[in-house]
């Protein structure tokens, strides 16, 4: 899959989804903004009108961070606590010296643990052992307390019960009323509506359609989700 065309501008405190068919491109697109999927050939990627950077890491420090589409194999270390979880991402905040300070990484995590609504009996509780919504909430933690400014969600309510999914849909209401912009990616069209302020439909790597206010169906974003690309559509040359 290439990615071809591409221009979106996402605002503060704004909801922009991305939909489109299986393989349209919508996880390779927030992979390459984080860094970790393809090369960029042409164009630029700004965030607050600096240069977005290309690494990982790098782009947690600049505000920008993504919650994985895979869980169990790119979100958390199964094997590992909770806490352990929680704080990996900001675990440089709590070891300015080079040693874990576990007594602020500890509180810290409780914080997230409460306002997440996290069900384990402690944060030494094994993260692999608990439900898929619990899962998923300690992966939009570890996100979180990075405190970012945007805010990549790929399927973040995919394999998780009714309960959690409205959970996680008032975490994202709350992010967007403390500013944090979010991008996201859903196969579900009732939640893209639902969740969205904007959408925009991938089809074959480039952008199929856009659509805001009254413009937003489920007839118009299909229809643009199976929109053929235009080098599809261009006659073959004898």
């Amino acid at each position: 899959m290439r990615l071809h065309d591409i221009s979106l501008e996402l605002h503060q405190g704004e909801v922009l989804g991305i939909g489109g068919l299986m393989g349209a491109g919508r996880s390779e697109l927030l992979m390459h903004l984080f860094g970790i999927w393809g090369d960029r050939k042409t164009g630029t990627v700004e965030l607050e009108k600096a240069p977005l950077a290309t690494a990982p890491a790098a782009c947690i420090d600049q505000g920008l961070v993504l919650v994985t589409e895979d869980r169990k194999r790119f979100g958390l270390v199964l094997n590992q606590t909770v806490g352990f979880n929680l704080s990996l991402s900001a675990i440089d905040e709590f070891s300015p010296g080079g040693i874990v300070d576990r007594d602020q990484e500890i509180k810290r995590n409780d914080e997230y643990v409460r306002s997440m609504r996290i069900k384990a009996s402690n944060q030494e509780t094994i993260a692999g052992t608990l439900s898929g919504g619990n899962q998923q909430k300690i992966v939009l933690g570890k996100a979180l307390m990075t405190k970012p400014k945007v805010v990549l969600l790929d399927e973040p309510t995919r394999g998780i019960d009714v309960g959690a999914k409205f959970e996680i849909y008032e975490l994202i209401n709350d992010l967007t009323a403390q500013g944090v912009a979010v991008l996201l990616v859903s196969s579900e069209l009732p939640e893209l509506i639902g969740m969205s302020d904007r959408i925009l439909m991938l089809s074959e790597g480039r952008i199929g359609g856009s659509f805001t206010g009254s413009e937003i169906t489920q007839e118009a974003l299909l229809a643009a989700a199976m929109r053929p690309s235009q080098a599809a559509r261009a006659p073959e040359q004898s």
